[in-house]
């Protein structure tokens, strides 16, 4: 058992609340008001930066915090939170917006682990992906009698029932072989996406992103993949199946990081419904096709879990400091689970990155791949692995290694050219935007620490 001081030290640095807090909803110009108010306040550690527009126009504003703003910085990992992808259902939307004023605030006062988040990782907030949805709700308010108003995009479709379905072509490569990471896309993906979903893809393939939540309402529940079961088709959604995937238990070990950071979501007993320990996979509540969470998963190497955060989608003004307290703690901590695992780079022979490695790990059905800077960041529960880095036209190379629970392990690779085959190599790309110049030596290592509606998510 950890003595006091360190189990409270968590709490002890957010429990002063400095920041200016105005408790109320925000409707699209003041949400944009408030972003770029953020970013004026602090300009070293923010950018602000819009990945698209919704079908009405509206840009989806991302907010970023790092302390290099607009670079990727090798082996510090990307994270992003999404809010509002249902338009009713608001509370994310408004704790995104705290926590984005929460962490330029203790950025100025120096709190320790604040600084300490920025540095060693960059941060992306999307506070909402449905713009026209979320007007549409809001012109209608808090009420419940009509409690789907504003769900959907303004072409009325669903935004997470929107993405390709990959999960198919997994269980299909899972019987009879095939590839277990970075699921293809179809030729016509983009014509058979809406606006809001083509910019979220878009925008996920274009960052190495390690770890997301998606923050939803209606339920108070840490939802994690995957969310469509094998036999979807024959049973029907309403019919529930548990569907893991390779990376079930850690999977389980961030929905519970979450919930039990959270001020009620592990006591299990909200809204009407019972959930051990405030998570569920979710499959096993009901099976959902074309999410975003295993589109993340089976497309990237990002690792996303949903948060359904409260029974009502829209809530009143005055609940919002309630719920933003029982969520600061859990949002802060599930962002410093981007440091779990192991990490590092993938070089040639001659030190020059390689992008595009597969790293796998032995008993782990599901690989990643390292950036474009020749880095990679791979999850993992604390434990002994055997990890295998391979490129083609290169020697594959492997290693035993042992990750703790208190920050990434770093376990680099180094190449060599094949010579029993040739194949084309790829190389890292040359300097693009918002991005630094390819690294030819390995970075110095940072210090590194059942619901009363259907379907919120």
């Amino acid at each position: 058992m950890p003595d006091l001081p360190s189990a409270f030290l968590p709490l002890l640095l957010l429990s002063k609340l400095v920041a200016p807090v105005t408790f109320r909803h925000h409707r699209y110009d003041d949400l944009v008001r408030t972003l770029y108010r953020v970013h004026n306040q602090c300009p070293d550690i923010t950018r602000l930066y819009n990945i698209g527009r919704s079908v009405k126009g509206r840009y989806l504003y991302v907010l970023e915090f790092s302390d290099h703003p607009g670079i990727h910085e090798p082996l510090e990992p990307e994270v992003k939170y999404v809010g509002n992808m249902h338009g009713n259902e608001v509370l994310g939307r408004e704790l995104l917006l705290q926590l984005s004023e929460f962490l330029c605030e203790e950025f100025r006062n120096r709190n320790p682990r604040i600084l300490r988040l920025i540095q060693d990782a960059r941060i992306h907030i999307l506070p909402s992906m449905n713009p026209d949805g979320y007007e549409v709700a809001a012109a209608q308010g808090p009420s419940t009698s009509g409690y789907l108003v504003g769900r959907n995009n303004a072409n009325g479709v669903d935004l997470n029932r929107n993405f390709p379905d990959l999960n198919t072509y997994f269980y299909y490569n899972e019987k009879y072989g095939g590839p277990n990471h970075h699921l293809p896309l179809p030729d016509n993906w983009k014509s058979q996406v809406e606006p809001e979903t083509r910019a979220v893809i878009q925008w996920i393939r274009s960052l190495n992103f390690v770890l997301s939540a998606n923050l939803h309402g209606g339920a108070v529940v840490a939802n994690y993949p995957y969310d469509k079961s094998l036999d979807h088709r024959f049973r029907g959604p309403h019919r529930t199946s548990k569907s893991p995937t390779p990376d079930d238990q850690l999977f389980q070990t961030l929905a519970k990081v979450y919930s039990y950071a959270h001020g009620w979501m592990h006591q299990g007993w909200n809204c009407g419904d019972y959930f051990p320990d405030g998570i569920t996979n979710g499959a096993s509540w009901y099976s959902l096709s074309k999410g975003m969470q295993d589109f993340n998963y089976l497309h990237t190497n990002c690792f996303e879990i949903t948060l359904e955060l409260s029974c009502n989608k829209f809530p009143r003004q005055e609940e919002l400091p309630r719920e933003w307290l029982g969520n600061r703690e859990a949002l802060i901590q599930f962002l410093e689970q981007v440091h779990q695992g192991i990490k590092g780079m993938v070089l040639d022979e001659n030190s020059n990155n390689l992008t595009g490695a597969v790293i796998s790990v032995a008993g782990i059905n599901h690989d990643v791949t390292s950036g474009e800077h020749g880095d990679y960041f791979r999850l993992l529960l604390p434990g002994t692995y055997t990890v295998t880095a391979k490129a083609p036209g290169y020697d594959p190379q492997t290693v035993t290694v042992t990750v703790g629970p208190a920050g990434p392990t770093l376990v680099n690779f180094q190449l060599n050219r094949s010579t029993s085959q040739v194949h084309p190599v790829q190389k890292a790309p040359s300097r693009g935007q918002g991005s630094r110049p390819k690294q030819s030596r390995i970075p110095k290592k940072k210090d590194t620490a059942t619901k009363r509606h259907r379907g919120p998510a």
